[in-house]
């Protein structure tokens, strides 16, 4: 069994994974809610890039989650990759650190600009280039999905559990 690093709880952790992931949900309701009016998308996008886009709301759950993960553990030594910070190059990290949480601020960007609903955010905690624990948070459906190397489980913001409909094929 993986350890966590030292004073860190897994209930814990995935508690405030749930704090963190339900304000970057409203976050990415606010803009997209923004978005409703068409003469604001140019003002939501952060860069011309049609293939790639880069919105405000990628930016902003970009910096609330790293923040909040920096806030509420800031003695532990776990990298952060994101891909905004990627692409704006304002990262550094070791990608053979033991511990790196991979950050996806706002995955369909494209489906978030055009108001399908089809949009996510991803979280990840790696321990050793390994996945650890994983978060999906579907804003739109009300939904954040967790996963724990034990068991998936699905949340509503009010914290009531649905049963996960999940494919038997291994395939």
């Amino acid at each position: 069994m993986i350890e966590l690093p030292f004073g860190v709880d897994i209930n814990n952790l995935i508690d405030d994974l749930r704090i963190f992931s339900w304000e970057a949900s409203e976050t990415l309701l606010y803009y997209s809610k923004m978005l409703d009016d068409p003469n604001n998308e140019t003002n939501i996008l952060n860069n011309d890039n049609n293939e790639d886009p880069v919105t405000l709301a990628d930016l902003k759950v970009n910096e609330i989650i790293i923040q909040r993960i920096k806030e509420k553990y800031n003695d532990i030594s776990w990298g952060i990759l994101s891909e905004e910070n990627e692409k704006l190059k304002s990262s550094h990290f070791d990608e053979k650190s033991e511990w790196l949480w991979v950050l996806d601020p706002l995955d369909g960007t494209k489906d978030f600009i055009q108001g399908t609903g089809d949009y996510a955010m991803h979280l990840a905690l790696n321990h050793n280039q390994k996945p650890y624990i994983g978060v999906v948070l579907i804003p739109d459906k009300d939904e954040l999905w967790i996963a724990d190397g034990e068991k998936v489980w699905v949340e509503k913001k009010d914290g009531s559990k649905i049963k996960p409909n999940l494919s038997t094929n291994k395939n």
